[in-house]
Formats: structure tokens, sequence, C-alpha cells
């Protein structure tokens, strides 16, 4: 559906609702999952007591439906106060006028790691608060690399050394190489992205430019075609928490995952370590798709100040900080902060969640975020599965991507 027609469809329902806005003292908050994290629970609490008058009312959403709920609310004319969304959607609630921006002071910005408030930001406005922060590293199986006849405490560090290890391992042992993952599924996007940000690459420029179809994309879409055939057969059965079961229950010999496949290892009895995303070769340095989630504020509902400064407050680094460390969330520190830096020196395996931001990319704003989400997929799957050549499937990529920038 183009923009027009989107922000067409929307003026409709709200011609024929009343809006219903939250009550003046109350911020409500669409939170997802099944229960809220204690140290959430904490500092809301807190914030109630500085705030006298003032109650945060966080309702629980399934994820497979949080971030549905919050946009029908708010086309439909009663929003909620605040929610938790993708920052991919950003773009898209911003052109609806359905949020209210969420400017950051220049020391705020600083706060972050590089490009992190990129994510959250369009046409030189933040338009949500970064809450969760997601980064990928490369994990092998150490026993399976030995098998293979590789050095299992030498994992590749580039495209090239990653394919022919995964050669290695597909014809000199029983696992497969590679968890290549292409579902029809967001994270089979997501896994194509962290080639193209580890190769230098760009889907669209600040200008709203596509500039996808480039020899640094090319590369990462000739990688994937090179790989396949040394991956778990059959790529396209699987997404990557699929592939990450595979991996832990030793079947295959490397794979890309987050921080939160470390613990789930450590519960295992594989042999495993994890390292830097292998670079292509035009990348400048280790990198890896930057993912976020965000708190964002709805207009029309009497609270928005309010919830601004409470977005702020429990997204703050101290509080941030403290709900990024627990074991359960699974998140890349969104800070730099010694106690980051202490984290690393005490587990080894931090490292490369943070090394790879540094020449990294934010997760790409479109208008129509399912459009683009849908044509990405067709396209590594129709390379994985042989239907297109690399340069055919980039090409008609880059064409579609048009009708949804």
């Amino acid at each position: 559906m183009t923009h027009l027609a989107k922000t067409s469809l929307i003026g409709l329902v709200l011609a024929g609702t009343s809006a219903l806005p939250a009550m003046a003292q109350d911020i409500s908050w669409i939170y997802c999952g099944d229960r809220i994290d204690p140290v959430h629970e904490r500092y809301i609490a807190e914030w109630e007591a500085m705030n006298e008058g003032w109650t945060v009312t966080p309702e629980l959403v399934g994820w497979a439906q949080c971030q549905d709920k919050a946009t029908t609310l708010a086309a439909a004319g009663s929003p909620v106060g605040m929610a938790y969304v993708g920052s991919r959607t950003l773009k898209e609630f911003a052109l609806n006028e359905l949020i209210v921006p969420v400017p950051m002071t220049e020391e705020e910005m600083a706060l972050y790691y590089p490009h992190i408030v990129d994510t959250v930001t369009f046409e030189g406005t933040q338009w949500g608060v970064p809450i969760a922060f997601s980064t990928k590293a490369m994990y092998w199986n150490k026993d399976i690399f030995e098998a293979a006849g590789l050095d299992p405490e030498s994992p590749p560090t580039t495209w090239e050394e990653t394919i022919a290890a995964a050669r290695q391992i597909t014809e000199n042992t029983e696992f497969a190489g590679y968890g290549l993952s292409a579902r029809t599924f967001d994270n089979t996007m997501h896994q194509f992205l962290h080639w193209v940000y580890t190769n230098n690459g760009q889907i669209i420029d600040a200008e709203d430019n596509i500039v996808m179809d480039s020899p640094e994309v090319l590369e990462a879409l000739q990688a994937y075609q090179d790989i396949t055939p040394y991956s778990v057969p059959g790529a396209t059965a699987y997404e990557q928490n699929e592939m990450r079961a595979i991996f832990l229950d030793g079947q295959v010999g490397m794979l890309q995952a987050s921080v939160g496949t470390a613990f789930r290892a450590m519960e295992t009895d594989i042999n495993w370590g994890v390292a830097n995303l292998p670079i292509g070769p035009s990348a400048e340095g280790p990198g890896t798709l930057l993912i976020t989630d965000s708190l964002v504020v709805f207009a029309e509902t009497g609270v928005e100040e309010k919830a601004i400064e409470f977005a702020k407050y429990i997204t703050s680094p101290d509080i941030q900080l403290e709900y990024e460390m627990s074991p359960e969330a699974g998140l890349t520190p969104l800070r730099p902060s010694a106690a980051v830096d202490q984290l690393v020196a005490d587990t080894p395996y931090w490292a490369p969640y943070i090394e790879g931001i540094e020449f990294g990319g934010p997760e790409p704003l479109f208008t129509d975020y399912t459009g683009f989400q849908n044509v990405m997929i067709e396209m590594v799957q129709s390379v994985v599965t042989g239907t297109a050549e690399p340069q055919a499937a980039l090409t008609r990529a880059a064409e579609q991507l048009e009708a949804y920038k």
C-alpha cells in the first residue's frame, strides 16, 4: 500500500471514530512480552513517587501482537500514551502523524554508541527512544572444526575463509558447515543485512535514494550463493531461532547469532567460541546490523510531554544498563561505560558484540517496512534456491524498493 493510500485509510478511520485520549494523569504503555521486567517495575514505581498524581500503566501484549495493537489503536483515534515498537516502523508512524518527535540534545546523543541514534532518526528528527539493542557475532563449534581438519582456535575472519571452512566441514564431516536462515521471516532479511554491513554496503541513503544495487551488496549476495551448498540443507525452511537450535544441538559448524546464544550455549556440552562477524572484501572493519526497539509517544493523548519525560527516564543510562545486564534480556548495551568495559574484560565473549558497532549500520527506514522486508526476503530466497543469479535478483529488488521508500 502506498503512503498516500495508507494515510487516506487512516484518515477515514479517524473520521468515523471519536478520539479517546488517555487520562491526564495516566500514561498507558503497551509493553511487549508476558511479564514486566523487574527492573522496569521497580523504576516505574520510583518515577511515580517522584511525580505525584501521575501513574504509568503497562499493558502486557504478546510479542506477535504488540506492535499491531499499538498501531490499530492509534489509527482508530484511541492511542495509548506510549508503546514499545521496532524502530523500523518509526518513519511510517511519523509520516502518518501518529507519533510525536522525541528530540534529543547533543549531550544525550553523545552518550550512545555510534549510529544508534540513526536508528530512530528521520529527516533529522528523533522519533523514539531506544530501549533494546541487538548486534550479532560469529559462533563456531570447535569440535566440528577439529574433526574437519581446521584449527579449532582460529575462526574465519573473512567471507572467503568462512566459505572455505564451511566447505571443508561439509566435505570432511557429517555436519553442515554453516547455518544459513532463509525462511519467509523478518530475520532472513536481518541476517542478510549483517553481510551487507560487514562489507561497507548500504540499502537506502540519507536522501531516500535506493543505493543497494552496488558492488558491495552484490558481493554479499554472491557470498550467499557461494555458501549455500555448505549450509544446512533446505535453508528456506529455517528462521534464525530454529537454526540456533541446530547449532546448540551440535549439528552445524558456524552460525551468526545474538549474545543470548552464548547464555544458551553455556547450558549445553558443545565446545564453542564466538568472534567478530567475518568481513567482506570491501569492509573497512568489523561490522553488524544495528537493530533497536524504541519507546514511541503517540499523538493526541494529552500526556505527550509527560510520556516523553518518562520514556527518557526509564531508558536513562543507569536504569538502561541495569535492564540490559539481565541474562534474560540478552541485549547489547546501547551506551559505552566503565561497566561495559569491565563486562568485556571479565566475559570475553561480549567483545565481538561491541566491536562490530563502529562500522555497523542501522536498520533501514521505509514508509512500508513490510513491503521492504518482503522484497529483501524474496531476493535472498531466489538466490539461495537457485531461481535467480545474484545480479539479476539484486537489480530487480532495488527497482521494487522504490515503491516503499
